[in-house]
């Protein structure tokens, strides 16, 4: 009915309208767009029919937008590290190569954490991005730019990566879809920074999207070949689905508890499901649970199987360069010295604190494996876990410094390997967006994404910010 062009025009429009208030895309290749959107219409004036398009290229003139830390070919590829702004992407990720191989027009990149390791996307190279829902609160991270400029509608889909929550954290925040894949399914590569020795088991690269039934066509697109380690052919009979419910961690001291808000609309969902579709949710409380964020943290130090040692952030902070030393770059930083922001400081002054104690590392890593087997087994072949995207809503800016481990209610899923769809409840008293996650066990993807449909037409989805 309309033409790529259109589609596309429309899109760029909406990025100039709204990018100068939420700051959600730091570089723009509109030019590039609108060529590529015109060879769209000539293909589709020219082309075959019979369906012959839509099986070649399922995403034909799909408006796009891409994590800065992904190389899109020709677009910066910092990671908001300020000595790699000058690094232009001379290639793309293999993610953004079978995105535009699929027919995927890319729009710009999108602004992510200091080195996706924290959950403000707020650096030296681009500023900070701000929640479309309300310009004072953050849109999470470390793919926030990618959840703020889909929630205000400035792209169809993009792409993120999750390591401890960087996908489901911002989809949470800014009211949209997001899905961490199991483990290994969708390649990682022509990403920075990319995971090294055992971290390559925790990193994974998945769909972000404003409607949940884009999750399961971008899900295939980007993982290629490895689509096939999923189920996702499957039919899914919900009500043959084994619900559990846990409604926080078990009060960890870490962790602020779970707002109220975000407890009655995980109430709502279990009501609804027992009501109509006549299963019953099983509550349970899984004890380890409540030692989510140090089981996370010491399994994202720990050495791999083969005695590699991972890649200290410290390091990566240097970025081949100079060594940066997080307390000389502390006493920079308070007199306003220091190129890096706080959280990437203070994170590396932690991760010196975790190599003091090995011991009480390796009964974590211990403790964490045998919570992948509680896991595994609680959920089998046909359980979902309804379980809180974060303990708040959207905080205000600055304020994760003063709660920083609240990311442990998704990092844990991390390091279990589990797949996990963050699905959206409609918004708050304030305006600001509620969530869920839905988790599977390994390969069963096709659980959650059923289950994010239906939940969607049930509470809506996805809310234009400043409809109410």
């Amino acid at each position: 009915q309309v033409s790529c062009v259109e589609v596309v025009e429309a899109y760029v429009e909406r990025i100039k309208e709204v990018n100068p208030l939420i700051n959600a895309v730091v570089k723009d290749r509109f030019e590039e767009a609108l060529h590529e959107a015109r060879q769209v219409d000539q293909l589709l004036s020219e082309g075959p029919g019979d369906g012959y398009l839509e099986e070649k290229f399922p995403l034909l003139g799909v408006p796009i937008t891409v994590k800065e830390a992904f190389s899109l070919h020709g677009m910066p590829n910092t990671s908001g590290l300020v000595n790699r702004r000058n690094v232009i992407a001379t290639s793309d990720a293999t993610v953004v190569s079978r995105l535009k191989q699929a027919g995927a027009i890319p729009l710009g990149v999108t602004n992510c954490s200091e080195l996706c390791m924290w959950y403000e996307s707020s650096n030296k190279v681009y500023g900070r991005t701000n929640n479309p829902y309300d310009l004072q609160r953050i849109v999470g991270g470390s793919s926030g730019g990618e959840g703020g400029s889909l929630a205000a509608a400035c792209s169809v889909i993009g792409v993120g990566s999750d390591i401890g929550g960087s996908i489901r954290m911002p989809a949470f925040f800014n009211g949209v879809f997001g899905h961490k894949p199991t483990t290994g399914v969708v390649p990682n590569d022509g990403q920075f920074p990319n995971a090294q020795g055992v971290r390559t088991s925790f990193l994974c690269t998945g769909p972000m999207c404003r409607y949940a039934e884009d999750l399961e066509l971008m899900l295939r697109v980007m993982a290629g070949p490895g689509v096939n380690k999923l189920k996702l052919n499957e039919k899914v009979s919900l009500e043959k689905i084994k619900f559990h419910c846990m409604d926080h961690d078990g009060g960890s001291v870490f962790v602020s508890p779970v707002d109220k808000e975000i407890l009655q609309a995980q109430k709502k969902v279990v009501e609804h499901l027992e009501r109509e579709l006549g299963v019953q949710v099983k509550h349970v409380a899984i004890h380890k649970m409540k030692y989510s964020f140090q089981i996370w943290s010491a399994m994202m130090s720990s050495k791999g199987s083969d005695g590699q040692e991972v890649q200290w952030f410290s390091d990566l902070l240097g970025d081949h360069g100079k060594p940066v030393w997080p307390l000389w770059e502390l006493m920079k930083w308070l007199v306003g010295m220091s190129s890096h922001t706080l959280p990437a400081i203070a994170l590396g002054l932690t991760e010196k604190l975790m190599k003091l104690n090995p011991s009480g590392n390796a009964k974590l890593v211990s403790m964490g494996k045998s919570l992948q087997e509680e896991m595994e087994a609680l959920l089998g072949p046909d359980g979902v876990l309804l379980y809180p995207s974060h303990p708040t809503t959207a905080p205000k800016h600055h304020s994760p410094i003063c709660m920083p481990f609240n990311f442990a209610y998704t990092a844990i899923f991390n390091v279990l390997g589990l797949p996990v769809t963050q699905c959206p409840l409609g918004l708050s008293s304030e305006g600001l967006p509620l969530g869920i996650q839905l988790v599977a066990a390994s390969y069963n993807d096709h659980l959650t994404l059923a289950v994010a449909r239906y939940l969607e037409e049930a509470f809506g989805g996805w809310v234009l910010p400043g409809k109410v």
